[in-house]
């Protein structure tokens, strides 16, 4: 039996067999409870301090500040790159920590800045806090999938809380202008999150003028259930979970040990990034060739291995199925919503036209796809053919639109 191509690594990633090696050691061997004061309780703390070390180290920053170094001088040693790394589940625990946190630690500011197109734990966090009596303004995006910094800058209050802005959209793999819109917060001395999870080990991101970052390991190779959040020293935010007071009072639970391992494990993998891109520009101009066909989100600021593209008068979800029958995994949009059947918000903020938008499909690629790309857009193309006899609506020549 042949087995999976699998294309859906924005929703989950296979675990590295490197890594799946650290996690069992620490599964079967090292178990101990951080919080333990035995020799295992000590080991698996060290290997929690040591991971987490290694993955400022990453992200560029400190995890303590710098010794005998004079108030002065701290900003020309390095101070604003000292930061703590908070662990949590994932990435939606890491958002809500951040969003949630910061207004319980700053009770008198009650604006917050996001967009339209941000991940599903950010927007819910920020309807809640709506009924709470926060006001939240809901930056647009243009046809490529791009905020615009200059509403941003324009909409920034004195009691604004927080801008709250994804590095990488995981839908249509836009990237955003962080470092601009960093350099505005920082300037106007207010609080700046980034949700990193798609951009995370895939594309550099300064996290100078950011003052919170959100991780989730399984988007890298990691296992399922563990991330953290990059707190910038000096950020005020408080614990949103009551209990031991684990990860510096900031997260009550016992430290999934295994997890965290197994996250620092993964960054330490090469993968053909540059290769990647090249399979994806193969898969884009094939699917392109096929009538009806659009690529949503900006070409130019994209994440190497997203395709998200849609076709004129079918269903995204049918099309999905057909191609899981030739064993190809693909999804129609975030795995967070597809459960849900709805229409793509993210689609639609971009102007989508409604008859693309049922459409679409989404493609994240990893090393498996290489020598598989023509099989794909074929399989894709067969697919597509075969849905559109069956439609109701026609393509009217090359612009797609309805034949009446």
């Amino acid at each position: 039996m042949r087995s999976e191509i699998y294309l859906d690594n924005a929703a989950t990633t296979k675990v590295y067999p490197e890594v799946a090696e650290v996690v069992w050691k620490f599964m079967i061997d090292n178990y101990g409870n951080v919080s333990s004061q035995h020799s295992l309780g000590r080991e698996a703390r060290d290997a929690v301090e040591n991971a987490r070390k290694e993955i400022a180290g990453f992200v560029g920053c400190n995890v303590s500040a710098p010794k005998g170094v004079p108030p002065a001088q701290m900003a020309s040693a390095g101070a604003d790159r000292v930061g703590k790394i908070i662990f949590t589940s994932g990435g939606t625990e890491s958002n809500n920590l951040a969003i949630r946190g910061l207004a319980k630690a700053n009770p008198e500011k009650k604006h917050i800045l996001t967009t339209v197109i941000e991940h599903p734990s950010i927007l819910e966090t920020c309807r809640l806090l709506e009924s709470e009596g926060y006001e939240v303004d809901y930056v647009g995006v243009d046809s490529d999938g791009i905020v615009d910094v200059g509403e941003i800058e324009r909409k920034i209050r004195r009691d604004t809380l927080v801008v709250s802005v994804m590095h990488v959209n995981n839908e249509i793999g836009t990237v955003q202008p962080i470092e601009k819109i960093g350099e505005i917060c920082r300037r106007k001395r207010v609080c700046f999150h980034c949700d990193w999870v798609q951009g995370f080990g895939k594309i550099n991101l300064d996290l100078k003028n950011v003052d919170l970052a959100s991780v989730s390991g399984h988007k890298i190779g990691a296992p399922k259930g563990v991330g953290f959040l990059y707190i910038k020293k000096g950020t005020k935010i408080s614990g949103i979970l009551s209990g031991g007071g684990q990860e510096n009072g900031l997260r009550s639970g016992t430290e999934n040990v295994p997890g965290i391992v197994g996250l620092v494990a993964a960054l330490k993998i090469k993968i053909d990034k540059n290769k990647i891109k090249k399979s994806r520009d193969k898969i884009i101009d094939g699917v392109l060739k096929i009538d009806g066909a659009r690529i949503n989100g900006s070409m130019k600021n994209r994440i190497y291995n997203n395709v998200n593209v849609s076709f004129y008068g079918i269903e995204g979800e049918s099309l999905m199925l057909m191609l899981d029958a030739d064993r190809i995994c693909v999804s129609t949009g975030s795995a967070c919503a597809s459960s849900k059947l709805e229409e793509s918000y993210v689609l639609r903020a971009i102007g989508v036209d409604d008859m693309y938008i049922h459409g679409s499909l989404r493609l994240t690629l990893g090393p498996d796809i290489f020598g598989k790309e023509d099989f794909v857009v074929e399989k894709i193309r067969e697919s597509v053919e075969k849905l559109r006899e069956i439609s109701p609506f026609k393509l009217g020549g090359k612009n797609g639109k309805e034949k009446n």
